[in-house]
């Protein structure tokens, strides 16, 4: 397998060069987290297709090529594999049919971590009842309901407070915590408008009162499962705000949350990457999710780490040596976001915020998104406090964010 690249300093006087990738990966899923896979993976010798359901996504600015598809489409799906014959197939959204990717595993190809995994961890009630039935991992209280009459019994069951999830969905979309009677139908409504794929499902969980919740960043190689050091988050409206590394635990609740990680994701199979988080509550640790990828809160490791969890990934995914995982110092990360829809903007405030203060060290990943939407992700301010604390990285990473402005455009053309 061999693809052409171009060198040189322009196109007219470039030269042509056979060279042979380390493995070609299809990447299911384009946006900012594919798009520093993108970057990881290519460092490393990789070629790189990118697909998604809109043109221009985030990681296929950087890929080698991209395909322009739905992911729940199967015969689609499976067109594009048949297309470029991968050697590794990397889902990174939860909308996908997986029984394609299954049927594919069966024929040889590499699926990551699995395709198992895959069909567990898309639907939040295959890799509950995995973690909650099959392994035995402490979890808060939790039913399914189908229907709004069925989220009713549900909820009257668990009891309020309780949260509702849709089993399928991303970023925290479609979750909200139910506090009275009077609000289980917007809770359901809620939920429907925020699901993903074509499952209409949720799960209704008892509230737990947790001093606070982490990722655990789980990297399961030829080697052995290794893992990061634990990572803390804040969230609104299910979607992360901040997160920040690392985040004190004692060594009994740290030991819990890596004995349930490593069970699960060697019951999943495979290697790669997964984001395993537990809520923590005194000494108590309680299972909460896993996603089989690198994970939104792990964006600070783009700071805080020798080794992003983006670069874990790809080397995982390509059974290459992991060297000692080391922090830099104290980090944390905080979201940039968008207020309304527009397809014309530009941001503004890039040199006050990567400005250094009181010796924090500070950075910005802008996502290339095309297009703004209310609450969208469009990027995220990075700090690093090398001899400081975290709550000093998380200010000035909050302060950095805050110094980013997005500018819109459209009223202006």
């Amino acid at each position: 397998m061999r693809f052409i690249w171009r060198s040189g300093g322009s196109i007219a006087g470039c030269k042509e060069t056979l060279m042979t990738p380390i493995a070609k990966i299809l990447l299911l899923g384009s946006g900012e987290l594919g798009r520093e896979f993108v970057i990881a993976a290519k460092r490393l010798g990789a070629y790189v297709i990118a697909c998604d359901s809109y043109a221009n996504a985030p990681a296929m600015q950087l890929a080698d090529a991209s395909e322009v598809f739905s992911m729940l489409d199967g015969e689609a799906l499976a067109a594009v594999i048949e297309k470029h014959r991968p050697d590794h197939i990397v889902p990174e959204v939860e909308a996908i049919r997986t029984e394609v990717l299954k049927d594919y595993e069966d024929r040889g190809f590499s699926v990551v971590p699995s395709a198992r995994a895959t069909q567990l961890t898309m639907n939040r009630d295959r890799i509950r009842d995995v973690a909650a039935q099959e392994l035995g991992l402490v979890t808060s209280r939790f039913l399914y309901a189908e229907s709004r009459e069925e989220m009713r019994e549900a909820v009257a069951k668990i009891g309020i407070p309780c949260v509702v999830k849709p089993v399928m969905s991303s970023s925290g979309k479609g979750q909200s915590i139910v506090t009275a009677e009077g609000a289980i139908d917007a809770a359901w409504d809620y939920a429907v408008d925020g699901m993903r794929g074509d499952r209409q499902r949720v799960i209704v969980e008892a509230f737990i009162a947790f001093d606070y919740e982490i990722t655990l960043l789980t990297i399961r190689t030829r080697q052995g499962v290794i893992f990061c050091e634990p990572i803390g988050h804040r969230q609104e409206r299910g979607d992360y705000q901040e997160s920040w590394q690392p985040t004190p635990m004692s060594k009994k609740a740290l030991a819990a949350a890596q004995d349930m990680a490593r069970k699960v994701v060697d019951n999943l199979g495979g290697y790669g990457l997964f984001g395993v988080e537990f809520f923590v509550a005194g000494e108590k640790v309680i299972f909460s999710e896993l996603s089989p990828r690198p994970h939104d809160t792990g964006m600070v490791t783009l700071i805080s780490q020798n080794l992003t969890e983006f670069d874990l990934h790809a080397r995982a995914v390509l059974g290459l040596p992991i060297p000692h995982i080391h922090l830099n110092g104290a980090a944390a990360s905080a979201v940039i976001l968008a207020d309304r829809h527009a397809e014309a903007f530009r941001f503004e405030g890039l040199e006050d915020a990567l400005a250094p203060v009181d010796g924090v060290e500070t950075d910005v990943r802008l996502f290339s998104k095309p297009v703004t939407r209310p609450n969208r992700r469009m990027g995220v301010s990075l700090a690093l406090a090398r001899d400081g604390t975290s709550e000093t990285a998380r200010a000035a990473a909050r302060a950095a964010a805050a110094k980013v402005r997005i500018v819109y455009t459209d009223s202006e053309e």
